[in-house]
């Protein structure tokens, strides 16, 4: 281990994690805004119409987790052959990502199709949540495809510090969304009063324009991968193999995670209208305490990629202990705006006064919990995962998730009976119970392997960074 114990910024660094975590900080803040719009303007008709939302977001919120582990298994390889500077490989990875996502978002979209109502059905027993749900959904569940072809794309541009695109996206989509909800919601200049089918609507024509703005630019605009349409049926077995050695832990990390979130939905449905409500306020408050960590850690896992690439073991070394400190101060800055902000985000909401309470409570109890999501699983996600180590998160988050959390809540849910608040907490205490786990490890710096294949080898160059 480098004698070092302090971690002292690079020169230029933080201008570099500026350049890259702006641009994805404003796109999260957009996402979160079109999201956001949504849940206020629904929010104004009833509780029920919230919870409805809700539930039908359920299966967006599966596979957006499957999604996003897909992304972050190529952004991982990606990122390092950007270091590499080798474009052709990461034009492939795109590929290969993109195929897989289609196909899941495929299969999604037909079991949708056939059985909405029993796929509803399995998030809560609310006869009248189930209607608004499945209202919603009649619209939603043409965006799955769009929604993560876009997403990859957008993706392999960020794996190139292309990163403006996702930003200016995200505006326009914003824009259509808000636009169209206050048209098909309220029935406004023409159209008819929709309701909840009017905000699923209204996201199926953003995610339209969305996946044309993404496509169009990769295709005709972006001088980087400088993609043409032949690219998008090139194969490479070798990348194919390096993407499942390398990437199926981490798929299959966001598959817990999806897994783990299903159960969440379902035990919060099976506690009534108010509970659902009052988590759905959560939810969209924890959207966004994550637009900033999120952009922030994306940005220090493409850095430490590029370095692991590079093979600059010492200088990924100290990344590594800066990323730590920047994350356990987003992390107790966001705790206490939580705090502060609370009340005034839940009185955004028509709803009754029981709701209040529970989404007071669950807020409270989340303020803390985001230190915890901060130091460790935005810590791993942006060190160790894209520094090489590509199953150690797996494997962590899996035991947590199986042997304790969805027991624990199941005891306290469904025998115990709880309070909301401490039900939900249970669901979430992995994020701190973590914690020393991640210390350790990502201060082992046993992670750190470089995963780029060179034309003339046979397969990846393994480097080494142990403490």
């Amino acid at each position: 281990m480098s004698s070092r114990r302090l971690p002292v910024p690079e020169k230029g660094f933080f201008k570099h994690l500026l350049i890259l975590a702006v641009p994805m900080v404003l796109q999260n803040l957009v996402t979160f805004l079109v999201g956001f719009a949504d849940n206020i303007m629904v929010g104004t008709l009833r509780e029920t119409a919230i919870s409805g939302v809700y539930i039908g977001n359920q299966v967006q919120t599966i596979l957006q987790m499957i999604v996003i582990g897909v992304d972050s298994a190529m952004l991982i390889l990606a990122a390092q052959y950007w270091g590499a500077k080798n474009t052709d490989s990461i034009k492939k990875l795109l590929v290969i990502a993109l195929s897989i996502s289609a196909g899941l978002a495929v299969i999604l979209s037909v079991v949708v199709f056939i059985a909405p109502y029993g796929v509803m059905h399995l998030f809560t027993q609310d006869e009248a949540v189930i209607g608004e749900a499945m209202r919603y959904v009649t619209y939603v569940r043409w965006t799955y495809i769009l929604f993560v072809s876009s997403q990859i794309l957008l993706t392999g541009m960020r794996s190139v510090e292309k990163v403006r695109i996702g930003m200016y996206t995200s505006f326009i989509s914003l824009g259509v969304n808000v636009v169209l909800n206050y048209i098909f919601i309220f029935g406004k200049l023409g159209a008819p009063a929709m309701g909840v089918a009017g905000a699923g609507l209204a996201t199926l024509i953003s995610r339209i324009v969305e996946f044309g703005i993404a496509f169009g630019y990769v295709l005709f605009i972006d001088g980087r991968l400088h993609f043409r349409l032949p690219d998008f049926i090139r194969s490479d077995r070798k990348l194919w193999a390096d993407f499942f050695r390398y990437g199926a832990p981490v798929i299959a990390g966001w598959i817990v995670w999806g897994i783990n979130n299903a159960f969440r939905g379902a035990v919060v449905g099976s506690m009534g209208s108010s509970v659902t409500a009052a988590v759905s306020i959560y939810s969209n408050c924890s959207q966004m305490a994550n637009v900033i960590l999120s952009g922030v850690s994306g940005a220090l896992g493409i850095i430490t990629g590029q370095l692991a690439g590079a093979g600059e073991v010492e200088r990924v070394k100290n990344h590594a202990r800066l990323a730590q400190l920047l994350l356990l101060g987003i992390g107790v800055s966001g705790c206490l705006l939580i705090n502060l902000i609370k009340m005034p985000f839940i009185r955004l909401y028509s709803v009754s006064e029981e709701t209040a309470v529970i989404a007071r409570q669950i807020l409270t109890s989340f303020s803390f919990l985001f230190i915890g999501t901060c130091v460790q699983g935005h810590a791993m996600g942006c060190t160790v995962k894209p520094g090489g180590d590509t199953r150690f998160v797996f494997i962590n988050d899996t035991i947590f998730v199986f042997l304790f959390v969805i027991p624990a809540a199941a005891l306290c849910r469904y025998v115990w009976n709880l309070a909301p608040w401490i039900v939900f907490t249970v669901l979430k205490s992995d994020e701190v119970l973590k914690w020393p786990v991640a210390f350790i490890k990502i201060n082992s710096f046993n992670w750190i392997h470089n995963l780029t294949r060179s034309e003339e080898s046979a397969g990846p160059e393994q480097i080494t960074g142990r403490a």
